[in-house]
């Protein structure tokens, strides 16, 4: 059921322009997984969709926002993780430097100007969603993972959602080779310092794959979903 046709029978419970609440996960699209359309970026609506096993991925700027759910969701298991030989060999030369939360805004807009993404002509990260994203930071609930060259320069980088012990990773980007390997590596890191045994990636790509990242089904990810947020 669409977002625009389901708020009709919600408006009562909405405040202000915030969703309070969405159509169920069974009920996207069982291919492509989409739930909803329209509704907005708010800190508590962004919330809500992550703590619902649910996000935005918007088509355009001035299109409705279209959320999802996908019938399948992948995930990064941390026991799991796997390195390559010649990654492990390339990153002992330290020529990076791993760093938290330092600078989300330069972190998102080099995503969304991500240059590195095959068989893309655009980005989903429109300028609506980077607002959105920065507000999101600023209430703690959006993070970012940085990789600098020994100038100091940005060379790579992540951000995502963490929710109590739950990450969506959102997107990466690279400038220079390895950079985002070794982003994703030291994420895993930090997380798992946190207390976390998992990542959720939404989407598998042969980066990610390489990297033992696998697909399950959504009724076992939301499992996974819950016994995370409410883990203590």
């Amino acid at each position: 059921m669409y977002f625009e046709q389901y708020k009709q029978s919600v408006q009562s419970k909405r405040c202000m322009s915030v969703i309070v609440e969405f159509p169920s996960v069974e009920t996207a699209d069982p291919e492509s997984g989409m739930l909803a359309f329209g509704g907005d970026l708010e800190v508590a609506s962004l919330e809500l969709a992550y703590r619902s096993g649910i996000f935005p991925w918007p088509s355009s700027e001035n299109e409705p926002i279209l959320w999802f759910a996908p019938p399948r969701r992948a995930i990064l298991e941390f026991d799991s993780l796997h390195i390559p030989k010649r990654l492990v060999r390339a990153l002992k030369k330290d020529l990076f430097t791993f760093k938290v939360n330092n600078n989300f805004q330069q972190v998102i807009t080099a995503c969304a100007n991500n240059q590195n993404r095959k068989n893309q002509s655009g980005t989903w990260i429109t300028s609506s969603m980077i607002s959105a994203y920065i507000n999101f930071h600023n209430a703690g609930f959006a993070h970012c993972f940085e990789t600098y060259n020994a100038g100091g320069k940005l060379v790579g980088g992540m951000y995502g959602v963490l929710i109590g012990k739950y990450f969506a990773g959102e997107s990466m980007f690279y400038l220079e080779n390895n950079a985002s390997k070794f982003t994703l590596l030291n994420a895993a890191s930090h997380l798992k310092n946190l207390g976390l045994t998992w990542m959720d990636i939404q989407m598998l790509t042969p980066l990610l794959t390489s990297f033992g990242a696998v697909e399950v089904p959504r009724p076992i990810f939301m499992k996974k979903l819950h016994k995370a947020l409410n883990a203590l």
